[in-house]
């Protein structure tokens, strides 16, 4: 039972710092993305080939994951220069599509559809972090540094910057401002740091695949942001909690068949999301009338 708990909370740590980094460009920037699931990937992937061909140390594969999920972040940067609302929405799951397609045939350098097994765990220090305790330690750490930055960030005039364009784009260009540049550094930023939660995910599981990086997965991550609260900083760590612990407690609903049990937490997510749109826009953490903060 305790190593169960270790797991769900060190998982509940990795979608946090994911459901952290959307809520960066959702909530603050305005820009609603379906693809977070694929820098997820490009971060594990990235960490894994790093650590299996040259170090497994955090200090170095890490950076590595986020650099590469960085440059290829511009992908979906260069849209959001031209369009916006829905039609970043689309171009974004476009980009989806295709990356989990290439996770899925890029077979030299993701494995396939057969994945990424034996990734060595990862070091600090010179020490192999093989204990599920210490490596729950790292995430955490992981975790509290993201929101470090992430809230360093909102603090400084790119911070307002971000949310005078997520208020009015037309009006933040009008003040003068570089709304094409500020918008590409948020995607940028957002996406390095989600390659650092896909790095904590490689090392911890030892092995990945494209199953974990499926639309199912970006879609996952945008209700953990709805339901706890966009534009919040804690609104998203809430979110990521509620939704890891579900799938924990209907599955010790023994009245339910367990054979659906996938299918009833499609319905409970659905269900959640339009009941906090009807009477809680703002989600569980916000204020409740869709203002965000």
């Amino acid at each position: 039972m305790f190593a169960y708990i270790l797991n769900l909370a060190t998982l509940i740590c990795i979608n946090g710092v994911l459901a952290i980094t959307l809520n960066f460009i959702m909530g603050y920037a305005g820009i609603f993305s379906l693809a977070h699931a694929i820098f997820f990937g490009v971060g594990a992937y990235s960490a894994a080939y790093f650590a299996l061909h040259s170090s497994a140390s955090i200090f170095l594969a890490v950076p590595a994951a986020m650099l590469v999920a960085a440059v290829l972040s511009l992908v979906l940067a260069l849209p959001a220069l031209r369009v916006r609302g829905e039609y970043f929405v689309a171009a974004s799951l476009g980009l989806q599509v295709l990356g989990v397609t290439v996770f899925s045939e890029w077979k030299s350098i993701t494995g396939g559809l057969g994945g990424i097994i034996g990734i060595p765990p990862v070091e600090l220090f010179g020490h192999a972090v093989t204990d599920p305790v210490q490596f729950l330690l790292l995430a955490s750490g992981c975790l509290a540094l993201v929101i470090l930055i992430t809230n360093t960030l909102l603090r400084s005039s790119f911070g307002r910057n971000l949310k005078a364009i997520r208020d009015s784009e037309s009006a933040a260009h009008s003040f003068g401002k570089n709304v094409a540049a500020i918008k590409t550094l948020s995607v940028v930023i957002s996406s390095a740091l989600a390659a650092v939660a896909g790095a904590l995910y490689a090392f911890y599981l030892g092995f990945i695949n494209v199953e974990s990086f499926m639309l199912d997965t970006s879609t996952l991550l945008m209700a953990m942001v709805i339901i706890g609260g966009t534009g919040t900083l804690l609104g998203p760590i809430v979110g990521a909690v509620l939704l890891m612990l579900l799938p924990s407690l209907f599955s010790y609903m023994w009245f339910l068949p367990q054979t659906e049990i996938g299918s009833i937490q499609q319905i409970a997510y659905g269900t959640a999301m339009v009941l906090l749109m009807v009477f809680r826009p703002g989600g569980i953490v916000g204020s409740g009338k869709g203002d965000r903060r």
